[in-house]
Parts: structure tokens; C-alpha cells; sequence
């Protein structure tokens, strides 16, 4: 365990530059190893979820090294992985081991993965029911729980399949599986999720269409057996990372930040797109593309916000941002309403159910159902002075970790240790802006 406490805060200011995607992070690690050839990566998120996806290409017999200029994946090319000697162990990462699962599903090896206790609640019965159409077995915990064991197709099947949730891990697991079968292998999603995965497919190599279909769905097909190509990639700063900084200096008074070189794909973009509509002053600087995604930096100003009504339509853009999100409204003017939460129910924790714990904890007034959330906004300064249970739960831990900055009273979690597992040099990032965050040796004080 441990304890952190952050103390409201002063005018927070500065340039602050983001660490590398997560999501591209891991996608970028998996073609890289499918591909034939070395391939370079700067800006590889080294967080825990990553470095594990990284171990565990490499019992799968990928060279992949680091060095002062970054990182260089040797390519096996597609189909080229070697049956690991041991259980791939992958910590805390979902979207490590759903996509590894899928990159393994149409490969003639057996696979065993196991996470902690966090990862072995979380379901992958979604996953694993395409990659058994491709004709992958799997065996799993009751509930389709890790630990589980993924035997590879020796003939694997082009599918066509409709997502029952619209979800970007579990479409990016049928493309890779789809990389080894003949033909075209089809996934439509209800709504469109984030399509990192596409556009390093192209990148790669590989023929990738997609098309947006009646109702807002898209229809994204691959060509299998594609003939993948070393290619640089740099990888840009992670928006789900920088939301805590960019909401930090929106709500503390006479803030002023910039965030460099922030992703901007345009399925992330639901929190900006909502906290300007509460009326944050966000400014795009700078915009750019660089390895095949959008790029800008940010300049961030304090000022008030109102509530708002979010529409669910924009859930899958911002699923990763709802706690911070939940923070920024308790600060606030007015009611803030959220629906079709329901995903946030099976995440690395409830985090449907923490965020409630946790606002409650801070004196702010909140109410839930299912799949809804409505928080009632202080105005300005919320009490804070609580103690919040983390679940371990990276992004738990640090909204709550910004409340406390924005807060009348200092706010403490249970344990930051997650926190490592995307953004480990988070308190070092917001302390550099003049925050006050930092262990607490005990839950009720310094």
C-alpha cells in the first residue's frame, strides 16, 4: 500500500510534456513483432501495462531492446511467434492481454496468461468467443476469467462479426487474430470506438478499410496474410494522461499550462469535447500529424465550469476519463449527467462504483444507477477532506488525487500504487507545476 494525500493548491503553472499513449504503446509493440524487419519506437509509454506486453513479445521470441535512442522490436513477421516456456504474466494490463490473446488465437502455439488479482476479475468472454469462431480454443476460469490458456488455430477463419459493445480492444484482437486468416476478416462496431489499431495496421502495411455505417456504427474490414513492413513509429502523448494535468489547472484559480504533443485522435477527443462545453478554456496550438496520428499541443486556462448533460453516443471517445471527468463536475456549477456507463461496471475496478464512494467521501453530493451518474457541483471548491478507496485503480487514484488540489481540504487515497501503471511519473509531472502531492505515512494525517 501506498498512502498519498495532495493539498489544495496554489496557481499551478508550466509546460508539461505527456508520456507516450498507452494504447499505441501496446499496438505499436504487437505489429512492430509481426512485422519483418527492426523497427524503431520513440515515445513508448514505459509504464508497467507496456514493460509487460514487452516481456511478454519477447517469451514469444521477439528481440526487443532499449537504448538511449528508444526502442527497436526485430519483426517475426506475421505468423512468426515461438510457443513461450511460461505463463505470460501481464500484471494489471486488459489491453495487453486482450490483444495478445488475439495475436496468438491464429498461430499454431499454446499460450497461458495470467494478471493479478485486479486483471483475473475482469471478463474476456468477449474476446474469447470470436477468436473460437477464428478457431482458436480457449480455456478459462469460470465466467471467462484468468488464468486462461489460448491454443492457436492451425487453420485459422476469416470472420465477420457485430460487437454486441462497442469495443476497441476486442475489435483490435479480431484484426490481429484476422492477420493469419485468408480473406477478409470484418468487424462492426455499434459505435466508433478509438482506431489506433487501423491506422498502424496501414502504417505497417496492411490493406485496412473503413466505412461509417447508418445509425453512427462503422464497418472495419482487414485483408489477411498481409506481408507487414519495419516502419518508424513515434508515439504521441497519451490524452487520457494529460486529462489529469489539463483538468488540475482548469479548476485550480489562476492556473495557466500547456501540454505538449498531446494526441488528438478524433475518437479520444470526448473529454475536451466536453469540458469545453462546460466551458473550459482550451486551446489547440500548433496542430500537426505526426506517425499517422493528429497532434497539437495545449494551452490550459483556470476558469469556471458549468454542468452538462453528456450524451451517451460520446461514451466510447472518453470511456478511460470519466473519474477525472466526475472531478471536474464537483467543482462545477449546476448538475452534471452522465448515462450509458455501463462498461465503467468491469473496468480495472467499478469504477462506476468508486467514483461514487469517492465523491461521497469528499462531501459532494452524487447519485447513481446502473449505467448513470449525476454529480451536483459545488460551484467552486468542493469540501474534500476524505479518504478514497482506490481499488487499485490507476485512474481512481489520481482524480482523486486532483480533487484534492482543487479541494478546501486535503484529499487522501488508500494507495497510489497503481498509479505506475500508466503514468509513473505522475507526481513528479504535477509537483514540477506546484502541486502539493506526496506519500501520507498514515490515512489520517501526514
Amino acid at each position: 500500500m501506498q498512502p498519498m494525500i495532495a493539498h489544495p493548491a496554489e496557481a499551478l503553472a508550466g509546460i508539461v510534456k505527456v508520456p507516450g499513449d498507452k494504447s499505441i504503446s501496446h499496438r505499436a509493440l504487437l505489429l512492430a513483432a509481426s512485422a519483418i524487419g527492426e523497427t524503431p519506437i520513440h515515445g513508448l509509454l514505459e509504464s508497467e501495462d507496456v514493460l509487460a506486453t514487452a516481456a511478454a513479445l519477447r517469451a514469444l521470441g521477439v528481440e526487443i531492446v532499449r537504448d538511449d535512442d528508444g526502442w527497436r522490436v526485430s519483426g517475426r513477421g506475421v505468423g512468426g511467434l515461438s510457443e513461450a516456456d511460461r505463463v505470460l504474466d501481464l500484471g494489471n494490463s486488459g489491453t495487453g492481454v486482450r490483444l495478445l490473446m488475439g495475436l496468438v488465437a491464429s498461430q499454431p502455439i499454446l499460450t497461458l496468461f495470467c494478471g493479478d488479482a485486479s486483471l483475473s476479475r475482469r471478463p474476456m468472454m468477449r474476446v474469447i468467443e470470436p477468436l473460437g469462431r477464428m478457431g482458436a480454443q480457449v480455456w478459462a476460469r469460470g465466467g471467462g476469467r484468468l488464468p486462461l490458456c489460448v491454443r492457436g488455430s492451425t487453420e485459422p477463419l476469416p470472420i465477420d462479426y457485430e460487437l454486441p459493445v462497442a469495443s476497441a480492444q476486442v475489435k483490435s484482437a479480431i484484426l490481429l487474430a484476422g492477420l493469419c486468416a485468408p480473406g477478409w476478416t470484418t468487424v462492426t462496431e455499434p459505435l466508433p470506438t478509438r482506431d489506433h489499431s487501423e491506422r498502424l495496421l496501414r502504417h505497417f502495411g496492411a490493406t485496412v478499410h473503413a466505412e461509417p455505417l447508418p445509425g453512427g456504427g462503422r464497418r472495419i474490414t482487414l485483408e489477411g496474410q498481409p506481408e507487414l513492413a519495419a516502419s518508424p513509429v513515434l508515439v504521441p502523448g497519451d490524452i487520457s494522461s494529460a486529462a489529469f494535468p489539463m483538468t488540475a489547472a482548469l479548476l485550480v484559480p489562476g492556473s495557466n499550462v500547456i501540454l505538449s504533443n498531446v494526441g488528438m485522435n478524433p475518437h479520444r477527443v470526448g473529454l475536451l469535447q466536453t469540458l469545453q462545453e462546460m466551458g473550459a478554456r482550451i486551446t489547440a496550438i500548433g496542430s500537426r500529424e505526426e506517425g499517422g496520428e493528429p497532434v497539437c499541443d495545449l494551452g490550459i486556462e483556470a476558469g469556471p465550469l458549468r454542468g452538462v448533460d453528456v450524451p451517451e453516443s460520446r461514451v466510447p471517445s472518453m470511456i478511460d476519463e470519466f473519474p477525472i471527468l466526475a472531478v471536474a463536475a464537483a467543482c462545477a456549477s449546476g448538475t452534471t449527467t452522465m448515462r450509458g456507463l455501463k462498461e465503467l461496471r468491469v473496468k480495472e475496478s467499478d469504477r462506476l462504483a468508486a467514483i461514487v464512494e469517492g465523491l461521497e467521501a469528499c462531501g459532494i453530493s452524487v447519485r447513481a444507477g446502473e449505467d448513470w451518474l449525476e454529480i451536483d457541483g459545488a460551484g467552486g471548491p468542493p469540501p474534500g477532506g476524505g479518504v478514497v478507496r482506490t481499488c487499485f485503480d490507476h485512474r481512481i487514484a489520481m482524480s482523486f488525487l486532483i480533487l484534492g488540489l482543487a479541494a478546501r481540504q486535503p484529499v487522501r487515497i488508500d494507495d497510489g500504487a497503481a498509479i505506475a501503471t500508466s503514468f509513473p511519473s505522475f507526481p513528479i509531472v504535477m509537483t514540477e507545476l506546484g502541486a502539493k502531492i506526496h506519500g501520507s505515512n498514515e490515512l489520517s494525517g501526514d
